[in-house]
């Protein structure tokens, strides 16, 4: 058995997990608590000098705020400053994940709490000052949108990647699948690469249409003159090509089938690569805080309408109902950050797509894997432990760390390597 030690696997051999935006996000985060703080001295110093109990009921609201903003900037800090603790068997970058869950609880018990207090108005409307309230609920959402704004750019997105891909269409490239209509058929040519190194695959779109993998190939003829062979195996259903497709890719592509060879090309486009989910890559953590002052901004923008409602036509209902939909539009935030990083903390496979691409880098050689687990170290990190039987005697851990090193977010790897006599 071999760990990732003896293979220049990314960050692997000091088992430092952390996204590639961690200090900026962490940074962030800090001016985010640092914002809200300032605001929320000035309600609570403003509202005891002027005697605004409202003044100073949103400060103190706005100190839950900057206290769930605590959880994330600690988060940061601890995994930051820690990341090279050997204690951490597998490093400090899914703390951000258990930030983010420790975030979706509190965000499911505001939503319960402004729930309640909704409720409570219904059965006993309260008198509404909207002199004092409507300033109030505008600049609580000034402030939140500065808040969105400081965080805005990493909460959705990759912590790493090449930066480019295109819209997918079954996850390949939905204005790169060339179509080619032969006599055995008709087939969609498209370039894959959904979060694994690009290939060719090769999809029939007619019923009865009969190919061998041995049958097929496409040869790319670049600007240069610069010519590459690509060869197929079936995956069930489609043809996916055994070798990755270089950088850039803008090609004349001749594809061969048994029936003779047919012209395609393909252009490049500028765009930024994702995943089906993001959940390989996202960063939980800055999405967590991210998520706490959305939800702030939806409550003080559906604050601000019920509130004006209120006061021009006498609803007085309006202001209890536009805590009701923030409280649902809360709990569902909650919900899915919830889902998600409780998936990773379990060790959940985030990404289907790589496992069935190791599986098939490795059965391709002649190989056959015996077990294999895929999951996630910190974002943009994947760990995955892999048993072989082979029956090539020269085959050591070091071969199938060489083949798989164009996994790029595969960041920790250890492979079971079984010899087995050949028959």
């Amino acid at each position: 058995m071999s760990d990732l030690e003896n293979s220049p696997f990314g960050a692997g051999h000091d088992h430092v997990f952390l996204g590639a935006g961690h200090e900026k996000n962490e940074r962030k985060t800090w001016a985010v608590i640092a914002l809200c703080s300032a605001m929320m001295l000035i309600e609570i110093v403003g509202g005891t000098l002027f005697g605004s109990l409202a003044l100073v009921a949103d400060g103190l609201h706005m100190s839950t705020h900057a206290g769930a903003m605590l959880i994330a900037a600690f988060a940061y800090t601890y995994a930051r400053k820690h990341a090279t603790d050997s204690r951490f068997v597998f490093g400090t970058g899914k703390l951000g994940d258990l930030a983010g869950f420790t975030s979706a609880i509190v965000l499911a018990m505001i939503a319960l709490l402004i729930g309640y207090e909704a409720v409570s108005r219904f059965l006993s409307p309260v008198p509404i000052h909207f002199s004092e309230a409507i300033p109030l609920a505008v600049i609580g959402l000034l402030v939140n949108v500065a808040s969105v704004w400081l965080l805005s750019g990493d909460h959705h997105g990759h912590s790493h990647g090449h930066g480019h891909s295109h819209g997918h269409d079954e996850h390949a490239h939905a204005d790169e699948v060339m179509r080619v209509v032969a006599p055995s058929g008709a087939f969609a040519v498209s370039i894959f690469e959904d979060g694994v190194p690009a290939v060719f695959r090769i999809t029939p779109e007619t019923e009865g249409s009969r190919l061998e993998a041995a049958a097929i190939s496409v040869t790319t003829i670049r600007s240069d003159g610069t010519r590459q062979s690509f060869a197929f195996a079936d995956r069930g259903g489609y043809f996916e090509s055994k070798e990755d497709i270089p950088e850039p890719h803008a090609f004349k592509a001749l594809v061969a089938l048994p029936d003779g060879q047919h012209e395609v090309e393909f252009e490049e486009h500028e765009h930024g690569h994702v995943d089906a989910h993001g959940t390989a890559t996202r960063d939980h953590n800055i999405r967590s805080a991210y998520v706490h002052v959305m939800a702030d901004a939806a409550v003080s923008v559906l604050a601000i309408i019920g509130l004006v409602l209120a006061r021009a036509f006498g609803w007085l209902w309006m202001d209890p109902l536009a805590g009701v939909i923030g409280a649902l539009v809360i709990a569902n935030w909650s919900y899915g950050l919830m889902r998600d990083t409780g998936g990773i903390l379990l060790d959940m496979n985030p990404d289907r797509r790589m496992v069935d691409s190791v599986r098939h880098v490795i059965e391709d050689n002649g190989d056959k894997v015996l077990d294999l687990h895929v999951w996630r170290l910190g974002p943009g990190h994947m760990s995955a432990v892999v048993s072989v039987t082979t029956t090539d005697t020269q085959r050591t851990p070091g071969f199938y760390h060489a083949a798989l090193k164009r996994f790029k977010a595969l960041s920790h790897l250890t492979v079971e390597v079984n010899p087995i006599p050949a028959a």
